[in-house]
């Protein structure tokens, strides 16, 4: 069911099968977890900094696990593109959204990037010591211990190894299971339909999401906006392959599955998420609440991180963790309106309203869709959406506006769903 990877620079990394030798292992930049983050400030530090010295390390034997990160051309900026440009698997020129009263075709360009292509760019990017299948038994601002026992130094430990489960933010849920299938015939497609919601709903607001990769290869995502992140990956898969054969399209090969559960914040306490779990190592990704609010998207956030850290002067853990926890708490000071709108869409909203919600969003001007998407909505923007006929009852939308309400609900919540 899985496809096999094959990675022609495989050769290049080293592993605990083949260690270093003790007193070599000491860097100037060590970078616990292999995902999506730590990869790419990996490579914009060698570009960047071509004199410190880097490795990379994770339990897994793949850089990025098993992953598609798909973006708007808008999201990131032009370094950040070009930073991106050899892993990119696909870019498209417009994308697709679909709704019960809305079909829509937006101009914005959008692209995809799998953990191969990430896993590749790496290896092949010269002085990143890449130690995978390396499993970290524990992390400290001057080093790491490694599952054998053994000791890497280094002077500058940035930890990215996801998200941990936290006290200090309610959240709700972004789930999906995707199918890269080869179909026996063209699709016909020619873009992403990165929303379509004509679906039955299920499990709070469902969504179809697809990537045509080639005239036969295609990614079918089935997703759900969820109070929990409970996932029962057979039965999304089989909806996938429901919606495919709605399609009329003919599977010859699931090529590969993928599934995920991506956070979605709806309050929380900023300064009570980085007093957690402290190790005195700097953090990225994920672990460093850098991702979109209401997307939960990562990959614009990643890479505005890597080319902030690769544009500083100091290399030490002390200051880059400051340099990580001021830009993640000034990134959560200015993103407190997406945390309103997930508390109408998440608390406020009953039945199918989510999807009501959703549709009149997508009806507003492209260039505020690219905006919200790449988290960097002005004023009129916020009045913009909030303006009109809304889909909600007011008074029911203005009771969720609190954050230490929303808090309290959330809680409630998941200790209902644990005693069920």
């Amino acid at each position: 069911m899985f496809m096999t990877r094959d990675h022609q620079a495989e050769k290049h990394k080293r592993t605990e099968t083949a260690p270093m030798r003790p007193d070599t292992a000491n860097y100037d930049v060590l970078l616990v977890g292999a995902g999506l983050a730590n990869s790419m400030i990996a490579i914009a530090l060698r570009q960047a900094r071509p004199e410190l010295s880097i490795a990379l390390v994770d339990r897994d034997a793949q850089i990025g696990g098993n992953h598609t990160w798909s973006f708007h051309s808008s999201d990131v900026n032009k370094a950040g593109l070009e930073l991106l440009r050899p892993m990119l698997e696909a870019q498209w020129p417009s994308q697709e959204i679909r709704f019960p009263r809305l079909k829509r075709v937006l101009d914005t360009g959008y692209n995809s990037m799998t953990s191969d292509r990430l896993h590749a760019a790496v290896i092949q990017t010269p002085g990143i010591d890449v130690m995978l299948s390396a499993p970290v038994a524990r992390v400290e601002h001057d080093g790491i211990e490694l599952g054998s026992g053994r000791h890497i130094a280094g002077r500058c430990v940035i930890d990215g190894r996801g998200a941990v489960p936290t006290n200090a933010l309610a959240l709700g849920y972004q789930k999906f299971v995707g199918l890269e299938l080869e179909l026996d015939e063209p699709h016909g497609m020619s873009r992403p339909i990165i929303m379509d919601a004509t679906v039955p709903q299920y499990d709070g607001y469902r969504f179809v999401y697809t990537l045509p990769f080639s005239s036969t290869r295609i990614l079918v995502e089935d997703t759900y906006y969820s109070d929990g992140p409970e996932l029962d990956s057979d039965l999304l898969s089989e909806r996938a392959l429901k919606y495919a054969n709605a399609k009329g399209w003919r599977v010859g090969t699931v090529l590969r599955q993928e599934q995920g559960v991506l956070p979605i914040t709806l309050a929380g306490d900023i300064k009570a998420f980085w007093s957690e779990g402290e190790t005195g190592a700097a953090r990225s990704g994920m672990r460093a609440c850098l991702f979109h609010p209401t997307t939960g998207y990562s990959l614009p956030d990643a890479v505005l991180l890597a080319q902030r850290i690769s544009e500083s002067n100091a290399f030490d853990t002390s200051k880059i963790d400051h340099l990580v926890r001021h830009h993640s708490t000034r990134s959560w000071q200015q993103r407190s309106f997406f945390r309103l709108l997930n508390r109408m869409l998440f608390l406020a909203a009953r039945g199918e309203e989510r999807r009501d919600i959703l549709e009149r969003f997508y009806s507003l001007p492209t260039p505020l869709i690219e905006r919200f998407y790449a988290a960097r909505i002005t004023s009129a923007d916020k009045v913009r959406i909030l303006l009109g006929r809304p889909p909600l009852p007011i008074p029911r939308a203005i009771s969720h506006m609190s954050e230490s309400q929303a808090m309290a609900t959330v809680l409630q919540r998941a200790h209902g769903r644990s005693n069920g």
